[in-house]
């Protein structure tokens, strides 16, 4: 299986393409896409022209988008919050199933501590990957984003999840 991560931003937005094959994680590709700093529609047209040249590309069998969650100033949030939108139209344009994941979900997967900071998840996408240098930070956090899509959302709880159950405490819920 073949999984696109995406690290979204209404500026730059870090994709991470990785293949799974049992227990093998394999790196594929990974880095940004720039939209600049034109203004949002601009933004938003090069975010989906850049998603469609990557789905286009490396023809990945399923995405996994990070939930992004901004309180500092309310119209950066309002934007990334449609650059978001218009990521995920891209990926659903490209017929992708989508799993959505929260940065806490991310790092406690890819390091095991929910409040991990981005070097210890850039060095352990680098060490899972078996990567020799490391990757660029927001490609780093879309690395992540698959890896935990490839250890949450292909097991027999994401099969539950994508029939709207879960597990919580080791009972279906």
């Amino acid at each position: 299986m073949r999984i696109l991560g995406i690290d979204p931003g209404s500026r730059l937005c870090g994709f991470g393409v990785i293949d799974i094959s049992g227990q093998a994680r394999n790196y594929v590709a990974s880095g940004c896409i720039k939209a600049g700093g034109g203004s949002l529609p601009e933004r938003v047209k090069i975010l989906l022209a850049g998603i469609e040249e990557v789905c286009n590309a490396y023809r990945p069998d399923v995405a996994a988008v990070e939930i992004v969650f901004v309180n500092v100033n309310p119209a950066s949030t309002l934007m990334l919050g449609q650059a978001r939108g218009a990521i995920i139209a891209g990926l659903v344009m490209a017929d992708l199933p989508i799993a959505e994941y929260t940065a806490l979900q991310v790092k406690q997967a890819v390091v095991g501590n929910g409040h991990a900071d981005k070097d210890q998840v850039s060095h352990m996408v680098q060490r899972m990957l078996r990567l020799s240098g490391k990757p660029q930070a927001d490609a780093a956090d879309a690395l992540a984003v698959a890896l935990t899509h490839a250890q949450h959302g292909t097991g027999v709880a994401g099969k539950l999840q994508q029939l709207g159950l879960n597990i919580k405490r080791g009972r279906l819920a």
